[in-house]
């Protein structure tokens, strides 16, 4: 099935007579015949579920969804985007390990990477997307265990180097995780560039109309866990805590990362997606293929037009061809990249915080990435805790505008941005 397709269809398959919809299991538990039964599930040697902490058939069939639509092997929804990343890394990272990151990544992100896990005793090197091989090499050490990047970065709009990144990664028997999350698989699927997981938050493109947090992790299947046993002892040596599975044995290369992250990780934190809220997810995702090519679209047009107003002193959009970006993001998003433009205008600060107060179609929100357009200045709100240098250095200027365009009528979106740029 074509990418369209698979948004309607994939991931449940009603039988004669069922919901055509998928089913919400709104159930904390499950009911078993025997405690054999119910045995076989704990051992791993039969599927099915026990209790909604762990899995969830609602959440499955979403996750299945989202998991042909990347051309993955297996996934598994989570309560957030930064519980998908969390769990990503930490999957296949410990106390004393290393992992590789582009500085380019969501400030939340950086913030989990940066403070949060380092406290955990995982060290982190963070890279410029720009590095040259030479700089990424010198970045790894023996016990590097992934590298991390997004394909295009919030809120600086950088387009990774999949192909440059996953050699690096490979040459020393690591995967690569990328988040996926402003291109979606419906501009960009990395699997096909070498990427080995892919993560998502499902807030944003996804479930599209600011109703429902989540996120979600999908593994290629392709990575070779066992190839570099001595690098994962986590996957390919058995696991005390869980009857003494090997993971890279049992499942193999296909279901080892998700399995073992849902049996351990999701067992011992619980970060569960509701299954109203995976219901709520699906209902985005069947519109999915519509609104993002509208979201580029939008954000093209108005791109366009920033560049040429006299008030706006600078425009980072991948879609213009003055980007730096621009030729990466045709190599690996020919279709289009994403919905979201930051610019600045003439006057600064001031200036910035002027524009957004007469806006009447775009919404001030820390939002970003759904149906409705909506603006937010970093400096006067997420950042603001920072000064004018540090802002500059964290590559969040004090005049940066974040523009994320929704699916309105084009035209009525301009004329909002073109007004509220008179009174400034």
């Amino acid at each position: 099935m074509r990418q369209e397709t698979k948004c309607i269809q994939a991931g449940y398959e009603p039988k004669n007579g069922e919901s055509r919809m998928i089913p919400i299991i709104q159930s904390t538990t499950f009911k078993y015949d025997t405690s054999e039964d119910m045995g076989k599930l704990f051992d791993l040697e039969a599927s099915g579920y026990f209790y909604t902490r762990l899995q969830n058939p609602t959440n499955d069939m979403v996750a299945a969804k989202i998991t042909a639509l990347e051309g993955g092997t297996a996934g598994m929804l989570t309560s957030s985007g930064q519980a998908a990343n969390f769990f990503a890394v930490f999957n296949i990272a410990q106390a004393g390990d290393h992992v590789v990151s582009s500085t380019a990544i969501y400030g939340g992100t950086y913030n989990l990477f940066n403070v949060t896990m380092r406290k955990m005793g995982i060290d982190f090197t963070f890279v410029e997307p720009d590095c040259t091989p030479e700089e990424l090499e010198a970045a790894f050490r023996p016990n590097t265990k992934c590298v991390f990047g997004e394909t295009i970065s919030n809120p600086s709009l950088a387009v990774f180097d999949f192909e440059k990144f996953s050699k690096a990664a490979h040459d020393h028997g690591v995967p690569l995780i990328v988040d996926n999350t402003f291109a979606t698989p419906i501009n960009c699927r990395p699997f096909e560039f070498g990427v080995d997981i892919v993560t998502h938050s499902t807030t944003k493109y996804m479930d599209g109309h600011d109703a429902t947090v989540g996120g979600c992790i999908v593994d290629s299947g392709k990575f070779d866990w066992m190839a570099h046993a001595d690098k994962f002892p986590g996957l390919c040596t058995p696991d005390d805590s869980y009857h003494g599975i090997t993971y890279a044995e049992k499942f193999g290369q296909e279901g080892a990362f998700i399995t073992k992250a849902t049996a351990q990780l999701m067992r011992d934190f619980g970060s569960i997606q509701s299954p109203m809220n995976a219901y709520l997810l699906n209902l985005g995702l069947e519109s999915l293929h519509v609104r993002v090519k509208r979201h580029c679209e939008n954000a093209q047009k108005l791109a366009e037009f920033l560049e040429n107003h006299p008030k706006v002193s600078w425009v980072n959009y991948p879609g213009l061809p003055s980007n730096k970006y621009h030729e990466m993001a045709k190599k690996y998003m020919p279709d289009g990249t994403c919905g979201v433009i930051s610019f600045g205008v003439e006057g600064g600060r001031k200036a910035a915080e002027e524009f957004m107060k007469h806006l009447k179609v775009a919404i001030i929100a820390t939002h970003v990435a759904d149906a409705h357009s909506c603006v937010l200045h970093p400096a006067s709100s997420t950042h603001r805790q920072l000064t004018d240098d540090e802002l500059v250095a964290a590559g969040v200027g004090p005049d940066l505008i974040r523009f994320s365009c929704g699916i309105e009528n084009i035209d009525d979106i301009i004329e909002d941005v073109s007004s509220a740029l008179y009174e400034i």
